[in-house]
This record gives structure tokens, C-alpha cells and sequence, in this order.
């Protein structure tokens, strides 16, 4: 066991996550919802062309196109046209039972949400900065499962990793769910991390302080 002292230097909400989507996603997508021969501009101009081809589409049709495109697969043709109908009211990067599918369900929804400008709901995530600093260890091999036990060492006892995880927080089994909570992990420095997840698991009301220690549990310890 691990002892860590962890400062939390910023949470900011946010709706939209940077390289999730390539040129050649705009340019296919566009070519699934008729709007072929989009070879030339950049992304901001594929991404604007590709918001009107997708409002020509009723809403459910719209979600179809684009699960199939990333989803398929992952999900079968059932379970995307359900799923289709279903994000349109409820959140599914929220709610959906398979979490290693939230990630990719976060931005379809959200490419979604802006081509309509509303009618699905608006999902948010949530970026952390955060500086980590082990007392009496030196610890190099930083990973999602060790972020989230540092930081629940914070967390509310109402947030949902530790009233989900809490075996694997405390090292009973492993936590390999850690790489579908944390979407993005980035090391600024030796000591200073950016993660990406969703507002779902974590934000700035989950947190009772934002300078803070405690153990870190190991599953060997």
C-alpha cells in the first residue's frame, strides 16, 4: 500500500472532446448520409457540411447512421436501432449498461446534439488536472486504475465509483473498468495529469476537497 497526497488544480466541464473524430470520419460520414464527393477543406468545413446532411434526416435515422458507422462492430443491427430511438431521450453515454461502449456513444451524441441544436440530450464530460505525489515511494507506471484510487481518497461517499467500485478501489479484485471511466490520460509531467471522463463519474460537486491524501491500494499488497 501506497500512500499519495493529491491536489486537484482544476475541473472543467466540458461537451465536446478534441481528435475523437478524423477527416476521413467527416468524409465518410458525409458519403452515408448522400452527400458524397466531399474530398477538399478542412475540418470545420467537412463538419458544417456534415451538420446539414444529417438535419435532412429525421432525428432516429440520423443516430442509426452514425451508430452503425462506429458501433457496428460492437452492436448488432437490434440493438442500434433500439439504441437509436432511445437517444433521443434518454442519455446513453449516461445510461447505457455497457460502459465501454460511453465513450463512443459520448461523441456520436454530441455530433448529434449540435447538428439539431438540441433534441438530443447534451451530454458532458469532464477534464481534470490533477498533481500526484507519493510519500516515501517513487512511482512511475501511472494508469487509469491508479488515478481513480488516488482520487476517491476525496470523493463524497455519494459519488458512484466508490459505491460501484469499491472492491476494486480497495484492490479486492482488479479494476479493469478504470480504462472505461477515465476516456483520456495524460501525463503534463512527472507529477501532473490530465484525465478525461465523464460527468457521470466524476465533477466538481463529487469532490469534498481539493487538496487531499490517503492509501492507495495495491492488489498485491
Amino acid at each position: 500500500m501506497m500512500k499519495c497526497h493529491i491536489q486537484i488544480n482544476e475541473i472543467k466541464t466540458i461537451n465536446s472532446i478534441d481528435g475523437f473524430w478524423s477527416t476521413q470520419d467527416y468524409i465518410q460520414l458525409l458519403e452515408a448520409f448522400n452527400f458524397p464527393d466531399a474530398e477538399s477543406g478542412s475540418d470545420q468545413e467537412l463538419l458544417d457540411l456534415l451538420y446539414l446532411a444529417i438535419t435532412d434526416f429525421d432525428p432516429d435515422e440520423a443516430a442509426e447512421i452514425m451508430l452503425k458507422f462506429k458501433l457496428s462492430d460492437k452492436l448488432s443491427e437490434g440493438q442500434i436501432k433500439n439504441l437509436a430511438h432511445e437517444m433521443i431521450e434518454d442519455n446513453v453515454a449516461e445510461e447505457y449498461s455497457d460502459i465501454a461502449l460511453h465513450f463512443q456513444l459520448f461523441n456520436i451524441n454530441q455530433l448529434l446534439h449540435k447538428a439539431y441544436n438540441g433534441t438530443f440530450p447534451n451530454a458532458k464530460a469532464s477534464r481534470i488536472s490533477l498533481a500526484l505525489n507519493f510519500v516515501g515511494h517513487e512511482k512511475t507506471d501511472i494508469d487509469e486504475a491508479l488515478i481513480l484510487k488516488a482520487i476517491s481518497n476525496g470523493l463524497s461517499d455519494r459519488n458512484l465509483i466508490k459505491r460501484l467500485f469499491e472492491p476494486q478501489i480497495k484492490a479486492e479484485v482488479e479494476f479493469p473498468e478504470a480504462k472505461n471511466i477515465v476516456w483520456h490520460l495524460k501525463a503534463i509531467n512527472q507529477t501532473t495529469f490530465e484525465i478525461i471522463t465523464s460527468d457521470y463519474w466524476l465533477n466538481k460537486e463529487d469532490f469534498e476537497s481539493t487538496d487531499f491524501e490517503g492509501p492507495i491500494h495495491e492488489i498485491d499488497d
